[in-house]
């Protein structure tokens, strides 16, 4: 089995992280793709303002600039960070990606690029929260073809 988890430097997904570890240390999974996704910072405005095309050249525009270095420099650290997790709790064959744009489209094209069989993601699951799902693991979970385990976060 080919196990996409999706990653990001909140609590949540460290839990989601320290869960899978623990659900998946008898059953090894084939192989593991760690996902990290750089949400492109456009504010709320910009978001209503531009349509998809105009944020998609954005992006593009900060191709090869010192604000993409450094979200590839954190992404990295994301990443790390979690692959010698697995790879510390006896997980082999672990590969790592980095990708920038939207989380949840993000997730759903690396799960067809790879062949993943199973989706990994957290949730924030804050008390205040009407859904106890983020947006991300919401549109994953009503999208994604294949099995989705979200791991809902501890209550703050």
């Amino acid at each position: 089995m080919k196990i996409l988890v999706a990653v990001n430097e909140t609590k949540g997904s460290k839990n989601a992280v320290a869960k899978f570890v623990d659900m998946f240390s008898v059953c090894r999974a084939e192989s593991i793709v760690l996902l990290y996704v750089e949400k492109f910072d456009a504010s709320f405005v910009m978001d209503e303002m531009l349509g998809e095309s105009e944020i998609k050249a954005l992006m593009e525009a900060v191709q090869g600039t010192e604000y993409k270095e450094m979200l590839d420099k954190k992404a990295q650290t994301i990443l790390n960070y979690y692959k010698k997790l697995l790879e510390d709790n006896g997980m082999t064959g672990v590969k790592t990606l980095a990708k920038m744009g939207h989380p949840a489209e993000e997730i759903l094209a690396a799960v067809e690029a790879e062949g993943v069989d199973m989706i990994v993601i957290g949730s924030r699951g804050k008390r205040f929260e009407p859904l106890l799902m983020g947006s991300v693991s919401r549109e994953v979970l009503q999208k994604a073809e294949i099995p989705v385990l979200v791991i809902k976060g501890e209550k703050f």
